[in-house]
């Protein structure tokens, strides 16, 4: 068996831990880079916390996050990591969604997840049902837009300003400030044609 080969089966083969987990949630399963995965759906995704905590021990939920897929139908994939001090194991478990399709909220198994789907829903527009207080955590008042989407632009869409005349601070579109400037990119060895005389000298060049 080459080296490949065995890093794919040690990707592959779960701990007994793992292989318990997965045969009683009943989900899909992978190891990656030394951590489980379980992959779920909407529906279950509260079964699947609630047994992880209550069967498994997994008792903290160390964080929620979010991945964009543009070219997926469900474009969104929500990362839920949980840590078991017991155990001292880790465990990731995923489901995907979009941006019309909410996903039931994990604050009655993992009050902490509170402010982290805030900053889901700030950051990609993921929606959470259930949640108490679904509004935008890290942006601005009135911000248009999900800053952590692939298709939001690298610039955003206004620009902030403080206004003396104003004494207050302005929402502007994007404007981006550029000198065009004429590059000349062949060498002065390889016959450039420049204005004469350019350099002191140069006037010789001709004289026989």
């Amino acid at each position: 068996m080459n080296a490949l080969a065995k890093i794919a089966e040690m990707e592959t083969a779960l701990t007994p831990l793992g292989a318990e987990m997965v045969a009683a949630l009943g989900v899909e399963a992978q190891v990656a880079y030394g951590e489980l995965n379980l992959v779920t759906t909407r529906d279950r995704i509260i079964e699947v916390l609630t047994t992880l905590r209550d069967r498994f021990g997994f008792q903290q939920l160390i964080d929620l996050c979010g991945v964009d897929y543009p070219d997926r139908a469900e474009r969104f994939e929500v990362v839920y990591h949980l840590l078991s001090l017991t155990r001292n194991a880790r465990v990731r478990v995923k489901l995907t969604t979009d941006e019309v399709q909410p996903v039931p909220s994990a604050i009655p198994v993992y009050p902490a997840a509170d402010w982290f789907e805030r900053e889901a829903f700030d950051m990609y527009g993921m929606l959470f049902s259930g949640h108490p207080d679904l509004r935008r955590l890290l942006t601005d008042y009135g911000f248009q837009g999900h800053p952590l989407r692939k298709d939001f632009p690298m610039t955003g869409y206004v620009e902030v300003r403080y206004d003396e005349e104003q004494k207050r601070v302005v929402y502007e579109p994007v404007k981006l400030a550029q000198e065009y400037r004429n590059f000349d990119f062949l060498s002065p060895w390889e016959g450039a044609e420049y204005p004469a005389p350019v350099l002191p000298g140069d006037e010789k060049a001709g004289a026989k």
